[in-house]
């Protein structure tokens, strides 16, 4: 999955998206296990890594929604694989901030957001550093559409059946998805005329 995006000169796309999933029964351990800290509701996180075009490349380490996703990259064992690969560059959001460094570069972020008055004069180096922010986000779009693609499919909409099955769902969603946008689409045929 690394190799290739490096090998054909492509870009890869990485970030989580989290599954609502049911909550523990009551009196029950871990019932706050899966409470996620952005949105705050039952969730399970996982890992998806798209191509230029959206298309999934991999899908899965799902784990609870509290996780951080620098965290849940590093136990995928992404790190190694793209410490060892060239010329791959990986947009990533500000959750994975720590990882440029553990890849040598190859997983780029978007430059911090800057703050403080004494930035008012300095009206160039705001535009260029907003400009920057701007441009790293755009190039993210096609990672956004390709979860949302997955998203649209009702299993991950919210998923209503036991937590233990989610992994399983999410690769199957995935692997249908990937098939689905490889399929070359053929227009559809012209129906003949109905005789008035």
């Amino acid at each position: 999955m690394i190799a290739h995006p490096g090998a054909t000169g492509q870009t890869a796309l990485v970030d989580a998206t989290e599954v609502r999933v049911r909550r523990p029964s009551a009196h029950r351990g871990g019932r706050s296990r899966f409470i996620s800290g952005k949105s705050r509701i039952n969730a399970m996180k996982a890992l998806v890594v798209t191509g230029q075009r959206g298309r999934p490349l991999f899908c899965g380490e799902v784990r609870a929604g509290p996780i951080a996703d620098i965290t849940q990259a590093r136990d995928a064992g992404l790190v190694d694989p793209l410490a060892d690969t060239i010329d791959l560059q990986i947009p990533a959001d500000a959750g994975y901030q720590g990882l440029a460094a553990q890849t040598y570069g190859q997983v780029v972020t978007p430059p911090r957001k800057r703050r403080g008055k004494h930035l008012e004069h300095l009206q160039w180096l705001t535009a260029h550093h907003e400009a920057a922010r701007f441009a790293h986000s755009s190039a993210r779009i096609p990672l956004e559409h390709g979860i949302a693609h997955l998203k649209n499919w009702r299993a991950l909409a919210r998923h209503h059946t036991r937590r233990e099955n989610l992994p399983d769902t999410i690769r199957a969603v995935a692997g249908l998805l990937t098939d689905q946008q490889a399929t070359p689409h053929t227009k559809a045929l012209a129906l003949p005329a109905t005789p008035a």
